[in-house]
């Protein structure tokens, strides 16, 4: 009895290490035929490709009001915040001392001028020098120059506006004494306001790959759609114009191209100092799209599973373009006949033959996608 014990117990033994074994590859083969490997092609279609820009807002024309010449501010014709055309007065400095400066040399120039004439008579009946009347011409024309002078500093007692705009607020009020060194208001022409932004060098000459102009200091970007978001998420009504104006040095702290785009503001919604964000919407033309779920990435490296003809998992490289909300555009790397492995990237590696799996249109599987990379 003792010894007829022992079989029973080993086999018993056995019978317990080998079922799990058992299970678990059974559980395996399970896990492996429950997660059907899917397989598409890429897509080859037109995509619009958008890039955000924080942006400062600019007006074309924006100058400082100083007085040209110094004294009492006498009046103010306009207020804070108002629209004026070009010629409108602004402020008037108070002219006395400008008129009657100009008074007496006014004066001065008609003595001169009478010199000037009696000079002419005597030299005709040879009394003086015939070089008399030269010398009395110069000094009538040095006082004309001076009364007209003086003329023009009256004049600028009357301070007018260059352009039609908008006045800013007023940083003198009426009886301060002001020079030629004081900022009266500012004055904005706010009918095209210049938005600036910052282009990454890459970006930068990415553009310059596609622009159809051979003017250095603009890019006409083909296909392309500028549009503007305000501070609160707003879209201003105007689009900007289809060319950027490029300054001509690069920032070599930050490798940034500084941008302008140039928009309408027949509203003046727009005012100098403003911020928002800039969207570049430009198209590109038979790109390859995949879904972001079919890569993955090492070592800051992007790669797909390939099945080749052969019907053997192949690793490939590939080089991304841009990235949209669940897809990457891609630049280098596949071709658009390719098989690469949409579900199941993690069930296979480099050089397993897979002899079963599921095909889905490239269209299909585009229009299902909403899951980033694995």
């Amino acid at each position: 009895m003792h010894h007829s014990s022992i079989p029973t117990i080993a086999i018993g033994a056995i019978f317990c290490l080998v079922l799990p074994a058992c299970q678990n590859r059974r559980e395996s083969n399970e896990h492996h035929e429950h997660h059907t490997i899917v397989v598409t092609n890429p897509l080859v279609r037109d995509v619009v490709i958008t890039q955000p820009y924080v942006c400062q807002i600019r007006s074309r024309r924006h100058i400082e009001v100083r007085p040209l010449q110094e004294g009492y501010l006498e009046k103010i014709e306009l207020k804070e915040g108002q629209a004026v055309k070009e010629g409108d007065v602004l402020f008037r400095i108070l002219p006395t001392l400008y008129k009657k400066r100009m008074e007496a040399e006014q004066a001065k120039a008609e003595v001169a001028q009478i010199k000037f004439e009696q000079a002419k008579q005597l030299a005709r009946k040879n009394v003086v020098s015939q070089v008399d009347p030269q010398l009395a011409e110069a000094e009538y024309n040095e006082a004309k120059a001076r009364a007209l002078q003086a003329e023009a500093e009256v004049d600028f007692t009357v301070i007018r506006a260059k352009f039609d705009g908008i006045v800013d607020r007023l940083f003198m009020q009426e009886g301060s004494f002001v020079d030629k060194k004081d900022v009266l208001t500012t004055l904005s022409d706010n009918e095209v306001m210049w938005v600036y932004f910052n282009v990454p060098e890459v970006r930068y000459l990415e553009y310059r790959d596609h622009e159809k102009t051979h003017d250095v200091s603009k890019l006409t970007l083909a296909d392309s759609k500028i549009e503007l978001n305000l501070a609160d998420g707003r879209k201003f009504s105007q689009p900007g114009k289809n060319s950027l104006t490029v300054e001509g040095d690069v920032n070599f702290e930050t490798g940034n191209f500084k941008l302008r785009a140039d928009f309408p503001n027949p509203d003046r919604m727009l005012r100098n100092g403003q911020t928002g964000t800039l969207h570049v919407h430009r198209e590109i033309r038979q790109a390859i799209v995949i879904p972001q779920r079919a890569t993955f990435e090492i070592l800051d490296k992007m790669y797909v599973r390939v099945i080749g003809e052969d019907k053997v998992v192949h690793q490939r490289a590939i080089t991304i373009a841009h990235e949209l909300e669940d897809k990457f555009v891609v630049s280098a790397g596949l071709d658009p006949k390719d098989q690469i492995i949409l579900e199941g990237v993690k069930l296979v590696k480099e050089g397993e033959h897979v002899e079963h799996y599921e095909f889905e249109k490239a269209e299909t599987a585009m229009a299902h996608q909403k899951f980033h990379a694995e």
